[in-house]
């Protein structure tokens, strides 16, 4: 039986632990407050950028809505990207893409001062769009490193399926829990790097991704039991 209570179930793949999805999760968090605190977009949240879009567009700003355009398409383009490499190199689908972020999250970084707003913006949309895409499951279920939405239904759900009697265990809604955690903490600690090492802030998502890079690499008898 897994971990998630299903029997017979395949054992669970490297990309897709627990470990790896809360190390995403915390990525995606302080990747969205960044972009918010130095660009005014949200790198992940492309709900909130359409409805910003709409809304100044609404009232003839249109000049503040097309800030949200870019980023929008960026994150199409990395979910064709993410799509063409899970087509073409199957299982090292997820370790070429962390690869790709950690490039791009370095390339903004180092030129921090010199990148117009804009090419910031579409670099850090364009990893997200690769991560959200490429790492689309935590122990064989779906979930979401670069919002909560849709993590914290789960959490809830489970909680009531085993509060109602539904559910045996409380590991799934708490995995889902976690994820929320880790993407909120995320948040804030990027949100306070922003604010106090602008210069040095992307070091954090990218030594997060580099564990990501390294335990997907990892063969299975190199993996802790």
């Amino acid at each position: 039986m897994s971990s998630l209570g299903i029997a017979a179930s395949p054992p669970i793949r490297r990309d897709e632990t627990v470990q790896i999805s809360l190390l995403l999760a915390f990525a995606g968090g302080y990747l969205d407050a960044y972009t918010w605190i130095i660009h005014d977009v949200m790198a992940n949240a492309q709900t909130a950028n359409l409805v910003l879009l709409w809304v100044h567009g609404s009232v003839g700003e249109w000049d503040r809505a097309v800030q949200f355009v870019p980023p929008m398409a960026a994150f199409m383009v990395g979910i064709v990207i993410a799509a063409w490499l899970r087509r073409s190199t199957g299982d090292r689908a997820s370790a070429i893409s962390t690869l790709i972020e950690i490039v791009l999250l370095v390339a903004v970084g180092i030129l921090h001062n010199r990148l117009p707003d804009l090419a910031g913006t579409l670099g850090i949309s364009f990893v997200a769009a690769m991560q959200t895409a490429t790492f689309t499951k935590v122990e064989g279920v779906a979930y979401s490193s670069v919002m909560i939405t849709g993590n914290m239904r789960q959490a809830i759900e489970g909680v009531f399926a085993v509060v109602s009697g539904q559910l045996g265990s409380l590991r799934r809604p708490g995995i889902f829990a976690a994820l929320c955690v880790a993407f909120g903490t995320g948040a804030a600690v990027g949100a306070y790097a922003t604010k106090v090492i602008p210069d040095l802030a992307l070091g954090l998502p990218v030594v997060a991704l580099l564990i990501v890079l390294l335990r997907c690499e990892m063969r299975p008898n190199e993996e802790a039991p």
